[in-house]
């Protein structure tokens, strides 16, 4: 007996699984389990996958829904691992629990590096690992240097084609593939939901702003996302575009709505806020939008890739320095769509969807803040890096770098190349350190 176990926790990341199923990416399977976890900061207030519009179409393909907030109750899924020494009687555990016997277990996860997937993955300890990707992290770096009895049992890496000719760096350190998701099967699942959009307003071609509470992750505080989605708004505007739609993130606070519809009275445009918890697949399905408008949602470049609609993105360079520490995930992210997507105030850019980088330099450029990202994970990506530097260190592209951070991996545009000795010199780091104590020193 086989039993695949599918750990989601998204709408957006089970379509990706549904996807995969019907295109067959998967072997045959006795059984197939899929394992809802709700990782927001309270569970108990936020509904959970199995609950959201759109779920009821994708259910089919698995035989069964665990709840995982259930299974480990009282802990939350996203601060709660095994210890070592328990994992076998967490094993046992859930196979009495899922009446699981002795079946030869799969295990099908998102993010492996954090929690919930990294310790249920430690639960069963030979089973070999699919992870799949539901967003632009995969083709960055691993954000943490994963345990090698787990790394090393991750046969796969699936993910949606979001940028054409980009390959993901994403556990490559343990030599995995990448597999691409069909755009088509993704884009025909995608098409089951479009039912759960009938509650929305009847609109065509209007401008659709995309909120997603950055301040939530403390990338901006509440009063910058607000007025970032306020530049939206008068961006757009500024463009011509009169109605305007608005998705804001279901965990964002109402007040944000309020001060959008301020405004756009003020600038005499016709504002609607949608308060239905649908993915914006399905609005671009349903209203045609004339121009996506974002910071750096993956939803800009499903938007783009997948249905050929104009986008814009706003706020991804102050984000770039405002980023910490430098190896934060969403950092990779912000910088392809820095790169693809054209600035919202650049009207000829906008218009002619003009891209400032294409797929190739778009690689060599990930590979190079990959490898700044995570010097220890990825030592190899060195010789990249350099090369990156050393040739397409500009004005322009100096916004994806530190100078600290070069300058700590002694890389090309750290400092000048007759000081370029000194970060490696273990003479002068030594009296550097020295000099820092004894400051501490003084000023104790």
């Amino acid at each position: 007996m086989t039993t695949q176990i599918f750990m989601a926790s998204t709408l957006y990341g089970t379509a990706t699984l549904a996807a995969a199923l019907d295109s067959e990416c998967f072997g045959p399977a006795d059984r197939r389990i899929l394992l809802v976890s709700n990782n927001a900061a309270t569970p108990e207030t936020s509904a959970a996958l199995d609950e959201m519009p759109g779920f009821e179409q994708l259910r089919g393909r698995f035989g069964e829904v665990i709840s995982w907030n259930e299974t480990i109750s009282p802990f939350h899924p996203g601060g709660w691992a095994p210890r070592p020494d328990d994992a076998p009687l967490w094993e046992r555990y859930l196979r009495l629990l899922w009446d699981l016997g002795d079946d030869e277990i799969e295990l099908i996860v998102e993010s492996i590096q954090v929690n919930p997937a990294l310790g249920f993955c430690q639960i069963f300890t030979g089973a070999p690992v699919t992870v799949y990707a539901d967003g632009l992290m995969s083709y960055g770096p691993t954000r943490n240097k994963i345990d090698p009895l787990v790394g090393t049992r991750v046969d796969r890496l699936l993910h949606l084609d979001l940028v054409p000719g980009l390959k993901p760096l994403l556990l490559t350190e343990f030599d995995v593939e990448p597999e691409i998701v069909p755009t088509d099967a993704f884009s025909k699942v995608l098409t089951e939901l479009e039912a759960t959009g009938d509650a929305l307003p009847s609109l065509d071609a209007p401008a659709l702003l995309l909120g997603q509470y950055l301040s939530a992750l403390e990338i901006l505080t509440a009063e910058e996302e607000e007025n970032l989605h306020v530049r939206m708004l008068k961006g757009a505007v500024a463009l011509g575009h009169t109605r305007i739609v608005f998705k804001p993130h279901p965990s964002a606070p109402a007040r944000w709505s309020r001060a959008l519809e301020r405004e756009a009275e003020k600038l005499g445009a016709e504002l609607s806020v949608l308060d239905t918890p649908v993915l914006a697949e399905v609005l671009y399905q349903r209203m045609r939008p004339a121009l996506v408008v974002g910071c750096f949602s993956t939803a800009l470049l499903t938007a783009s890739a997948l249905y050929g609609l104009p986008v814009a993105r706003i706020g991804t360079g102050p984000l770039l320095d405002r980023l910490a520490p430098y190896e934060n995930s969403n950092r990779v992210p912000v910088t392809i769509v820095d790169a693809l997507l054209p600035d919202l105030s650049d009207r000829a850019a906008v218009e002619e969807q003009r891209r400032a980088m294409d797929v190739a330099d778009l690689d060599a450029l990930v590979r190079a803040v990959g490898y700044a990202m995570q010097p220890k994970i990825y030592p190899d990506l060195r010789p990249d890096a350099e090369r990156y530097l050393t040739r397409h260190l500009t004005q322009y592209t100096w916004r994806y770098f530190k100078r600290r951070r070069l300058t700590s991996l002694a890389l090309p545009g750290a400092v000048p190349s007759q000081l370029a000795f000194i970060p490696r010199n273990a003479t002068v780091r030594r009296v550097a350190r020295r000099a820092r104590s004894f400051k501490r020193a003084v000023r104790g």
